[in-house]
């Protein structure tokens, strides 16, 4: 029986990776390892600076006081009787399509995963219409994306994936799936996403978040794919060299 490893960034608490658990079970020996807190759009930071402590909270389920990526090391060195064959973070109660990923706590715990050399996925559930941008909530609809999930963690187990690759996962809503498509990391560009605001002094103060979300046309990008109603999965390689600008750079720079 493989054994698996679940964390995410919406915290221990998430429906999402109760639901995804409870889901995988039937594949291996399940351990939860994940933030005591909500630590969305942490990325993939690394508490350096203060201690971190797990706490066991269920049956194979931890906590730690720290972020995604905290959670991954101290399972995979300190936790799990022995290396994971595979790590699912998630369902993120939300999106991480285009350069959102790199914000992603979510997408970050699969991406260590991926560093300590094992396979990892990373799954989100749109939680909002894509053509007009309202935000409804979805959390009934988790299993869907748990279904899918457990379906993508049998073929990783037979397969396994290229070499520092992770697959970031995005489920639109139950009704709307047409189907899966392999697809690209999209480009998006928030417009007025800094809010300049005052509180009740007067005091003026900066709030990140709220701009609405502008897309790049593009083919077969993940963007495209959740509008169009499918599910998309889109390869990350961990390398982020550009070799086009290196040949180019290469040959006409003189340094």
């Amino acid at each position: 029986m493989p054994t698996i490893l679940v964390t995410n960034d919406d915290g221990i608490a998430s429906p999402g990776i109760k639901v995804l658990a409870k889901t995988l079970r039937s594949l291996g020996d399940v351990y939860v390892v994940a933030p005591e807190t909500e630590q969305s759009a942490v990325a993939h930071a690394l508490t350096l600076h203060r201690p971190l402590r797990s706490e066991r909270v269920g049956n194979y389920t931890y906590c730690v006081n720290g972020t995604p990526t905290d959670c991954v090391i101290i399972a995979v060195s300190k936790v799990l009787p022995q290396k994971p064959d595979i790590i699912v973070s998630g369902i993120n109660n939300g999106e991480n399509l285009g350069d959102d990923i790199t914000y992603s706590g979510t997408v970050a715990a699969a991406m260590e995963g991926t560093l300590l050399g094992v396979p990892s996925i990373a799954v989100s559930l749109v939680r909002k219409n894509q053509n007009n941008g309202a935000y409804r909530m979805v959390a009934s609809k988790f299993q869907t994306a748990a279904d899918f999930a457990r379906e993508l963690t049998v073929k990783v187990l037979d397969r396994g994936l290229p070499d520092d690759t992770l697959l970031n996962v995005n489920v639109p809503k139950s009704r709307q799936i047409k189907g899966v498509k392999i697809t690209k990391q999209g480009k998006i560009i928030y417009d007025n996403s800094i809010q300049d605001l005052s509180d009740p002094r007067g005091r003026e103060y900066y709030w990140i978040g709220g701009g609405l979300p502008q897309w790049e046309s593009g083919e077969n990008t993940d963007f495209e794919a959740i509008r169009g109603g499918y599910i998309s999965i889109t390869p990350v390689h961990l390398d982020l060299t550009n070799y086009e600008a290196l040949k180019y750079m290469e040959e006409n720079w003189e340094i």
